[in-house]
């Protein structure tokens, strides 16, 4: 982990801290990038399955031998 000295605005930490239901400040830091990584990849699954990325999905002929043993 690295010790990073930088300015946060009050405001945004204390609305972050409620939304997260975290005490400390650093525990509200951590969890609020955790919760922004885990979104960008939910946004980038949702784009991919909405350009229809995942078409085989619908094929019947490769979904039947996806669960031969």
């Amino acid at each position: 982990m690295t010790k990073t000295l930088i300015d946060i605005d009050d405001v945004a930490l204390e609305a972050a801290r409620r939304a997260l239901r975290t005490i400390t400040k650093k525990d509200t830091v951590n969890e609020a990038l955790a919760v922004v990584a885990a979104l960008s990849a939910r946004r980038r699954d949702l784009e991919r399955f909405a350009a229809d990325a995942h078409a085989d999905l619908r094929d019947a002929d490769i979904m039947s031998s996806a669960w031969q043993p």
